[in-house]
């Protein structure tokens, strides 16, 4: 799988924030206490588990921020699977950095393969239905473009990445103005050409009166099967359809077999559990 990586710009100062935080105020005392300053060592980052692989710009540029001599070389690619034991990437430099960037790079690089990893579980279980498996907005802070990152390595889509790149009209949203289908068309008379409208509905009865006003995207949060695919017949394709709630590794297949174009699933970033990656001498 050949991913987009994301630009170096981006990551920097997520590492850098990290690292600064490990350091402190006084640096990594045990590396000075024990190692000499020019004692050079070589590692390499290995995976401890199956897993799917994200995240190695970090560990590179963690180690490049403290020794910017350093070698890198990735291994296992981004977006690539990986076997227990499998090298993921090798690296050398002042023992000193390496020690001391290594738990930044190996907790960024841990929690994106984790990721990457579940998103790939999803993805599997819902081929040949036609449905995608994208995230959400459930992301943690300052993390959202790594983590979006992560989920393409997985073999998922993103929704999108901010309150600032499509209309997507909520439940409180539709409280507060009165109804579904007058938010959807106030919706739609400020949405420029370029911007899509979705809007949650949480019964048919509300999908109805939604697409009377020509949505593009219709939410069904936490539909039931049965009307899941009510709702596929109704809409006749007059909207993209994305089933959201309740979703879950056991329910995924089931609500992808219903024929709904998209499922999102929060879980992909806030529940993904870390895959263990480790940092051996060599």
């Amino acid at each position: 799988m050949t991913i987009t990586p994301l630009d170096d710009l981006l990551i920097r100062p997520i590492v850098d924030h990290a690292l600064a935080e490990d350091l402190g105020l006084a640096g990594d005392i045990t590396g000075q206490a024990c190692i000499d300053a020019d004692t050079r060592l070589s590692v390499v980052f290995a995976s401890r588990h199956d897993g799917r692989i994200s995240g190695l710009a970090c560990a590179r540029l963690a180690l490049a921020a403290l020794d910017p001599t350093a070698t890198f070389e990735v291994v296992t690619p981004d977006g690539s699977d990986a076997a227990p034991g499998a090298i993921l990437a090798r690296a050398e430099g002042n023992a000193r950095a390496v020690l001391a960037a290594e738990r930044t790079g190996l907790n960024l690089l841990g929690r994106l393969s984790g990721i990457a990893t579940l998103t790939r579980a999803y993805v599997r279980l819902v081929e040949g239905t036609g449905a995608t498996i994208v995230d959400t907005r459930k992301t943690t802070p300052g993390l959202r473009a790594l983590e979006k990152y992560a989920v393409r390595c997985g073999g998922g889509v993103n929704h999108r990445f901010g309150l600032d790149d499509a209309i997507l009209i909520k439940d409180n949203h539709v409280a507060a103005c009165g109804g579904v289908g007058e938010a959807v068309r106030r919706a739609r008379a400020h949405a420029g050409h370029l911007v899509k409208v979705e809007v949650e509905v949480d019964g048919l009865h509300q999908l109805e009166e939604a697409l009377k006003h020509g949505p593009d995207v219709v939410m069904l949060d936490n539909f039931s099967l049965d009307d899941l695919r009510t709702a596929v017949s109704l809409a006749k394709g007059r909207a993209v359809l994305e089933a959201s709630g309740g979703v879950n590794l056991t329910t995924v297949r089931a609500i992808a077999e219903t024929g709904v174009d998209v499922i999102s699933v929060g879980a992909l970033t806030h529940s993904a559990p870390v895959l263990d990656i480790g940092l051996d001498a060599i």
